[in-house]
């Protein structure tokens, strides 16, 4: 059998394990590892996975990914995430569209603190979507406000996405995440005008908040952002020190976790059930993903040592005559299929191993290259008839918004992300200014 066979032949194994209801690491894993001890034998085939592990533990900035995600979950767990959406309501409510504004908002300072787009959802469809639906927003608009919304979690700093592009694909976390940056809030100011722009001309869709809801003294508005304003503060303060070069990624993560703790705990809300919440959280979900990239490194390992990049090459470019922009074109298109049946980590560990070299190969950069998949992958997300945050919208949505009205809700906010991922593809500095600025000085 050719090594261009098996390479397929392992592709579609994989998936077939996916479709029976397997985790995903399990189904990675199997399949690297059968696929090892049969081209290998037992020592080459052992060692294989051996060796994966090996490069997982010795990764330094690994130690960022639970650090990141016990960040997330103190502040959520807390109670200080819901006071952001009391700042953003006495705010942003005398604006038409306001309060769906100031979701976006709080999707972005979710996003900073969490770098999960599960958050985010969680968050916007328990908080946010039923303050909006009780003051007559238009249920079918806030519906997609939160799914596009909660999506800026893969994108915006610090991405747990980005964290497993920078692993698999062996390049620094820093310049992936400074990469994202601009164009993650560059989506969500087009996610906002946007919003202004139809409710200017469809008021309807989202009125003020009555005026007596908005009636306190100024003294009582201004404690109230300064409640709002911790989640900023902690964020900015972290990622600052990274900035001016004062901590590294590792340490960053470390300001940002004892941070959100001392916040919790001056704010009298550090208690016995939400440190068992927080730590149970923060261990199941850092567990699933190591499990998840020690399967990707394996599967890996065993793609790159029949040289199924180098296939795939030939077959694009040799065989095909495509250029590289037409690989790279029906390489994110892939995506957006996958997307439809699974979420962001399957679909990087799947095929990293296989575009991650091709990307290299095309002559195009790996880090830029990160930031279109996570676009990608935020599109996928939301793309029916079985994108991933349609069902955890479904799942979380009150009882009144049906998948119908889910479904109609994502459209216009895939167009304004597609018109962002075009942008970003025309025009690479969005994404590369920042982390080329930063490494120049």
């Amino acid at each position: 059998m050719s090594y261009e066979a098996i390479a397929i032949f392992m592709f579609i194994s994989m998936m077939l394990m996916l479709l029976t209801g397997q985790r995903v690491f399990a189904a990675i894993g199997i399949v690297a590892s059968v696929a090892a001890l049969l081209l290998w034998g037992e020592t080459g085939g052992v060692e294989m996975p051996f060796n994966a592990a090996f490069k997982l533990f010795n990764w330094y900035p690994l130690l960022t990914l639970p650090l990141f995600i016990y960040m997330g979950y103190i502040l959520s767990e807390s109670g200080i995430a819901d006071d952001l959406y009391g700042m953003f309501h006495v705010w942003f409510g005398g604006l038409k569209g306001g309060l769906a504004v100031g979701t976006i908002l709080l999707m972005v300072v979710i996003s900073a603190m969490n770098g999960l787009s599960v958050a985010g959802m969680a968050i916007g469809a328990t908080i946010a979507l039923p303050e909006m639906l009780k003051r007559n927003y238009d249920k079918i608009m806030i519906t997609g406000v939160v799914q596009a919304g909660s999506s800026l979690g893969i994108l915006v700093p610090p991405s747990v996405v980005l964290v497993l592009y920078g692993m698999i694909a062996r390049q620094p976390v820093s310049q992936l995440w400074l990469a994202g940056a601009i164009p993650g809030l560059m989506m969500a100011t087009l996610f906002i005008i946007y919003i202004v722009v139809r409710c200017h001309f469809q008021p309807h869709l989202g009125p003020t908040v009555d005026k007596r809801d908005l009636e306190m003294p100024m003294r009582e508005k201004l404690k109230l952002l300064r409640a709002g304003i911790t989640p900023f503060l902690i964020f900015f303060f972290m990622t600052g020190l990274f900035v001016m070069g004062i901590t590294s990624l590792v340490e960053s993560s470390a300001v940002g976790a004892t941070a959100a703790t001392i916040a919790a705990l001056v704010r009298r809300r550090l208690n016995r059930k939400v440190m068992e919440e927080t730590i149970r959280k923060t261990l199941a979900i850092s567990c699933m993903f190591m499990w998840v990239i020690l399967a990707a490194l394996g599967f890996g390992a065993v793609f790159d040592g029949i040289g199924a990049a180098r296939a795939i090459e030939t077959l694009f470019i040799t065989n095909w005559d495509l250029t590289p922009w037409e690989v790279l074109i029906m390489m994110q298109l892939s995506y957006l299929v996958m997307g439809m049946f699974l979420d962001d980590t399957a679909m990087l560990v799947i095929v990293a191993p296989l575009y991650v070299p091709l990307v290299k190969i095309l002559g195009f950069d790996p880090i830029w290259y990160g930031v279109l998949y996570t676009i990608t992958c935020q599109i996928a997300y939301m793309t029916p008839p079985f994108g991933y945050n349609l069902f955890l919208m479904r799942a979380m949505a009150p009882p009144e918004i049906t998948l119908m009205d889910i479904y109609r809700s994502i459209i216009p906010f895939v167009m304004v992300m597609t018109l962002a991922l075009v942008l970003v593809m025309v025009f690479p500095q969005i994404a590369m200014w920042l982390p080329e600025y930063v490494r120049s000085r």
